[in-house]
């Protein structure tokens, strides 16, 4: 279970560094200002992508395997970070964007071996480029596609979304194909977007800006180029139908720029999703298309992840100019889509009801008060061989729960954490053993629940009205520090239990209850007397035998 360990630390990682970098985004000025050819009309912080790399690149530094590609790939994501974050705070030329891009690709070609050698049948069988031309060959597609995603983030949520779908695609092939690397890379950039999506769907409180864009199409390229070539009975011009509408949006905007006698890199209001705002679409209504688009190519490449090469290139080529054409006439003709009451009505009026009635809100809340307590009492009762230090640990935090809720009811949030952030990690690591006794279906149904209650939190986050998300202390990352730190000891008893869920778990419980006393806004009576009487189950069960 380390892949669910990585989801869960990358997206913890992720959420938990955005609202403080935000703050510091407006303190210097790191904010992206409207004009006329931006679609937002207040300035957005633009410093999202710092928050989205470390949380995608530290459960990988943890967790992944390495070998010669995974520490290229590292370095080279490491300069695009570090170029697009001194872009997004000082606006840096093109030219020096550009050459950090040709550095990190350079690097991953250079160091990782990573090449586009093979063409399949395209060219005759046993085929391969000469190293002279592979070279330049793959750095060229390499800093292409990282372009095409960062042009493609023009709307809240388009490029989280298009990329999303891509690691789920290329996660999945990597499952399939044997490459746990690339697995491992890909379920941290899923993890990591889902917890900046938690800011960036419309309306946005905070953008990937540069850093982020960047660093999403220079792993999403170089991944999906590192299980399509070599000895793979994967086709190698599959990048290209996984990618293909930022690469076709692109190569488009381009080229009319190009035929208007425009530079190519001169920012205008022509790509598809200012087209389709054009047409009369609402802001979520082209995200929504744009992403109904890339989840067709998407689950055509798997569909079609064996066929000739031949067949991909007629299939892409069917499907670009569909697009164009389509896009052409419609914005020649200066067409408005006509709205109907089917849409608006039946489906976008119910819609916004359960919205404002706070009906998801409401109930994924109420899963998540109710749901926590019943699994930290779960994990309690499965306590097994508890040393005589733990209960008495336990039993102690248990009464001081009790007697700061009715002496300083105002500590009492502080006074949770502290007793949670301590009992937790070593109750679910001694909770295992007797977890894995429990009849299978019964120790399943266990584990799904953390998964379930993690949908919930999530749900949780994504429609609270509470804007500035929950907040962190630096106990939550001491206690981060002590479920990245587990899993990874070995020598010892505890390397032979499943490391990757216990600190799934600890992640899980410590998430949800931070989440769980933000929402509650103070009013901690009933977390209070649930959280004592769970701890409590641990010294009774000690001096019970």
């Amino acid at each position: 279970m380390i892949y669910l360990s990585t989801l869960l630390l990358s997206l913890f990682i992720t959420i938990s560094l955005v609202p403080p970098l935000k703050s510091l985004a407006i303190r210097f000025q790191a904010v992206d200002i409207p004009n006329e050819r931006k679609v937002h009309t207040r300035p957005i912080p633009k410093i999202g992508g710092l928050a989205m790399a470390c949380g995608a690149l530290i459960p990988i530094l943890l967790w992944a395997a390495m070998n010669g590609f995974g520490h290229a790939l590292l370095a080279g994501s490491a300069v695009i970070v570090i170029f697009g974050f001194l872009d997004d705070l000082w606006d840096l030329p093109y030219k020096a964007k550009f050459l950090a891009q040709l550095a990190a690709a350079l690097i991953v070609v250079q160091f990782g071996q990573l090449e586009l050698c093979c063409l399949g049948n395209l060219a005759p069988e046993g085929f391969l480029l000469p190293t002279a031309l592979a070279l330049p060959l793959t750095v060229f597609v390499i800093v292409g596609v990282t372009n095409a995603i960062n042009l493609s983030d023009g709307l809240d949520g388009l490029a989280g979304g298009i990329t999303l779908m891509t690691f789920i695609c290329i996660g999945y092939l990597a499952y399939q194909g044997g490459h746990f690397f690339t697995l491992t890379v890909s379920v941290a950039a899923i993890g990591a977007i889902f917890g900046f999506l938690r800011f960036n769907t419309f309306p946005a409180v905070i953008f990937m800006g540069d850093t982020g864009s960047q660093l999403l199409g220079f792993l999403a390229i170089c991944l999906s180029i590192h299980i399509t070539q070599g000895n793979q009975p994967l086709s190698p011009l599959l990048p290209l139908i996984i990618l293909g509408f930022p690469i076709l949006d692109t190569l488009t905007v381009m080229t009319e720029r190009i035929m208007k006698g425009a530079s190519p890199f001169k920012p205008d209001k022509n790509h598809f999703h200012h087209k389709l705002m054009r047409l009369g679409l609402f802001h979520t209504e082209a995200v929504f298309t744009i992403y109904l688009l890339q989840s067709f190519l998407i689950l055509s490449a798997i569909v079609f992840r064996f066929y000739s090469e031949w067949f991909l290139l007629f299939f892409y080529a069917i499907f670009s100019s569909v697009i164009i054409s389509t896009f052409t006439i419609l914005d020649h003709r200066h067409c408005q889509l006509p709205r109907t009451d089917f849409i608006d009505k039946m489906i976008k009026g119910r819609l916004k009801v359960l919205k404002e009635r706070n009906i998801i809100i409401k109930v994924s809340f109420r899963c998540v008060e109710f749901g926590m307590p019943l699994l930290l009492a779960s994990t309690c009762l499965l306590s097994r061989n508890t040393p005589g230090y733990f209960a008495v640990v336990a039993g102690g935090l248990s009464l001081l729960l009790i007697a700061i809720f009715f002496l300083r009811r105002s500590l009492s949030a502080t006074a949770i954490r502290i007793g949670l952030y301590l009992v937790i990690p070593f109750l679910v690591y001694i909770s295992e053993a007797g977890a894995a006794d429990l009849p299978l279906n019964i120790h399943r149904s266990y584990s799904i629940a953390f998964g379930v209650m993690v949908m919930f939190v999530i749900l949780t986050l994504k429609f609270t009205r509470r804007r500035k998300g929950f907040k962190t202390t630096p106990m939550d990352f001491l206690v981060l520090f002590i479920a990245l730190v587990v899993p990874n000891i070995t020598g010892t008893q505890i390397a032979s239990l499943n490391m990757g869920m216990i600190a799934a778990k600890i992640i899980v419980l410590l998430f949800g209850y931070e989440v769980l006393i933000g929402e509650l806004r103070g009013e901690l009576k009933r977390q209070v007397i649930f959280a004592a009487a769970a701890m409590a189950i641990i010294p009774i069960k000690f001096f019970i035998g």
